[in-house]
């Protein structure tokens, strides 16, 4: 195994990461963002305000997006497996 097969290995890996995490961490954000510009606007400095809206953002699009997730990470790990049947023979 060479050098350019495990840095193209591991760049996929953080790749596929990136790519089925962002959806949760953008929505996270971008409900983070909205309910900080609705406390600066209102003054209302509950700190705990901001764990229900997250919470509920992060089930939403995890239920909107999860077979997609699913199907990314399945298919890294069939590219996964085909390095490692290539190595083998």
């Amino acid at each position: 195994m060479s050098e350019t097969m495990v840095m193209g290995i591991m760049k996929d890996a953080i790749q596929t990461g990136i790519i089925v995490a962002a959806p949760i961490l953008v929505g996270s954000l971008l409900v983070g963002l909205l309910i900080s510009i609705f406390q600066a606007t209102t003054q209302i400095q509950e700190q705990t305000l901001t764990f229900v809206p997250k919470l509920l953002a992060v089930a939403i699009i995890g239920l909107l997006t999860g077979n997609w997730m699913l199907h990314q990470i399945v298919a890294f790990t069939n590219r996964i497996f085909d390095v490692i049947a290539n190595i083998i023979n």
